[in-house]
């Protein structure tokens, strides 16, 4: 044992304190432990700083932080409104649909073969879909509108990382035929033409919302906070008769064809309302697969495109000499050798007419006759009269793109200018201009304004001209249709009195008449006569084949039309003429 233990005992023995013991003995200084205890009293307090800022001050912030990590709001899409025709035949209605997204690191976790089968299921390849998942993003969607038979498929393939969201597509069970009134929306359910696009505000509804928690995985796991309900959209009912429609349009079809033009045109309105029953326009397109749409197919060549009326504005340039007391009927107006000349600028008629009345001025569609009328009025009476019926002035009828056309102020006319625009050169309408312009003559005087929605209300009329001018008018526009030099025999119907004009023009690229020259073929018919119920306005653009005048292409168009309009309405016939024979050559009218 050696000599420090011993004493160690020996210490120990006599009640001597370990901490006496010189080898144990703690020599640190005193102020080490305050510094300590200091130290751990600090971190205590900014630990019970922390906790109070966290829990007692920042409560609400932390838990919309919480929020941002794990709550959704999800929409609640409200469905489109219908759209119907005035009978309650649905011309676009929305069908649920699913949008298929994904979580891109997710279903890249997935095994080949079920890549291979998610991208035959949307329709595309194996490449693309990996190319879309290829994203920095947490969330990406792989095909949008797929219907709910193929998002069954690819919920059974059970790949982490993909999911569905609910959605609308747009179905329109009329295609091509109705397109151009109806109308597209997009993807997003937003309306992109016409009807469509027009009515927006009130077919699209208010969507809903709902708060969800969801996993990781972006599935539902809780509903929380309240629910929001969508409200649909509001249906709209058009004016439009869809059995005449399929009518303007399948005709119409058949004379572009026929006559292998570029395009066609035609509009129906009813006189008595003022509501569009059809509006046709060829080439079209299906709005169901959009694919390979084409801007010649979606253009509404009935609202959208101006052109030249050519001989269809004269009966408005004769209506107001007629009421202006300038001429009558029987007035005789030498149109001399078919030829006229103003300074330095010529005037010409198809044929040497000599002397003749104006009822024949119409008739036989006399430039000559026409140009001298409008030249014994003054210029501002004419530009008043354009502008009464519409010509210049922007539609106010809730239908997009619709076009002003275009009429030069009155002062800025020359005599040329005066004369060439009295039988439609030098002006420019769109299809349902023209066609409304004679509403004066099919009113007896008054015309009112278009709508595209149906109506149970009778318009106020605005007064043009007066009744017994309007009546002379439709009797001459008879003769146009019936008479023995008339320039639209074509346009007769078996059974029906029919009043009209036709109209060609040289058409009109970049500010220039087209060389070679093209032409627009029109005509514009009052049926039945008697009592007016249709005003019918064709046009043709650039008939290639079987003639290029308005008589030849757009009065048979018409005829077809207006006949079985009226057959399929059941409007009594109010003539006893039950056969007619039409010349093969009914002789071109002026130009």
């Amino acid at each position: 044992m050696s000599r420090s233990s011993a004493n160690a005992r020996v210490a120990a023995s006599k009640g001597v304190s370990f901490s006496k013991s010189p080898v144990l003995a703690v020599r640190l200084p005193t102020w080490r432990s305050r510094v300590v205890l200091f130290v751990l009293f600090a971190a205590f307090a900014a630990l019970a700083v922390r906790a109070l800022w966290l829990q007692g001050l920042s409560t609400q912030f932390l838990q919309k932080q919480g929020e941002i990590r794990y709550a959704r709001t999800i929409e609640l899409p409200a469905t489109r409104g219908k759209i119907m025709d005035r009978n309650g035949q649905v011309l676009a209605s929305s069908i649920p649909v699913k949008a298929i997204w994904a979580i891109p690191d997710d279903v890249l976790q997935a095994p080949p073969e079920k890549l291979r089968a998610l991208a035959s299921l949307l329709d595309m390849s194996e490449a693309d879909l990996r190319k879309k998942l290829d994203s920095d993003r947490n969330f990406v969607y792989l095909k949008r509108q797929v219907e709910q038979d193929i998002a069954d498929k690819i919920a059974k393939l059970n790949i982490e990382g993909i999911d569905t969201r609910k959605e609308y597509k747009r179905f329109y069970p009329q295609g091509e035929v109705m397109t151009h009134v109806v109308g597209f929306t997009n993807v997003e359910d937003v309306g992109q033409e016409s009807m469509e696009l027009a009515h927006q505000k009130t077919l699209v509804g208010v969507p809903g919302s709902r708060r969800v928690i969801k996993d990781r995985l972006g599935h539902i796991v809780e509903d929380i906070g309240a629910k929001h309900e969508p409200h649909d959209g509001k249906d709209l009912v058009l004016s439009v008769d869809s059995k005449i429609q399929y009518i303007a349009f399948t005709q119409l079809k058949g004379a572009v064809e026929k006559f292998k033009a570029k395009a066609g045109a035609a509009v129906v309105l009813d006189v008595h309302t003022g509501e569009v029953l059809a509006l046709a326009n060829y080439p079209s397109y299906d709005p169901n697969d959009r694919r390979n749409l084409t801007g010649a197919q979606l253009r509404n060549r009935v609202m959208t495109d101006s052109f030249e009326p050519g001989s269809t504005l004269k009966p408005v340039t004769v209506a107001l000499a007629l009421d202006k007391g300038k001429v009558t009927p029987h007035s005789t107006i030498d149109t001399g050798n078919g030829r006229y000349t103003i300074l330095d600028r010529t005037i010409s008629d198809t044929h040497a007419h000599g002397v003749i009345s104006v009822q024949q001025i119409v008739e036989m569609s006399s430039n000559i006759g026409t140009s001298k009328i409008a030249l014994s009025m003054p210029a501002q009476d004419m530009w008043e009269m354009f502008t009464k019926v519409g010509f210049g002035q922007q539609p106010k009828w809730g239908f997009p793109g619709a076009v002003a056309g275009r009429v030069r102020p009155y002062k800025s006319w020359r005599p040329i200018e005066q004369a060439t625009m009295s039988y439609g050169n030098g002006i420019s309408v769109s299809l349902i201009q023209l066609a409304r312009a004679y509403m004066m003559f099919a009113r007896d005087g008054d015309t009112i304004p278009l709508t595209f929605e149906k109506t149970s209300e009778l318009p106020q009329g605005q007064r043009i001209i007066k009744p017994e001018t309007a009546r002379a008018m439709r009797e001459m526009l008879e003769m146009v249709v019936s008479g023995k030099d008339g320039t639209a025999k074509q346009a007769q119907i078996p059974g029906y009195r029919v009043g009209g004009k036709t109209g060609t023009a040289y058409k009109v690229e970049n500010g220039r008449y087209a060389i070679p020259r093209k032409y627009v073929g029109s005509f514009v018919g009052i049926v039945p006569l008697s009592a007016p119920r249709f005003i019918i306005a064709v046009m043709i653009d650039e008939p290639t084949q079987g003639g290029h005048y308005g008589g030849q292409v757009a009065a048979p168009t018409f005829a077809k039309v207006a006949e079985n309009a009226l057959r399929a309405l059941n409007v009594p016939p109010d003539s006893t003429v039950t056969e007619i024979v039409v010349p093969t050559d009914t002789g071109p009218e002026a130009m």
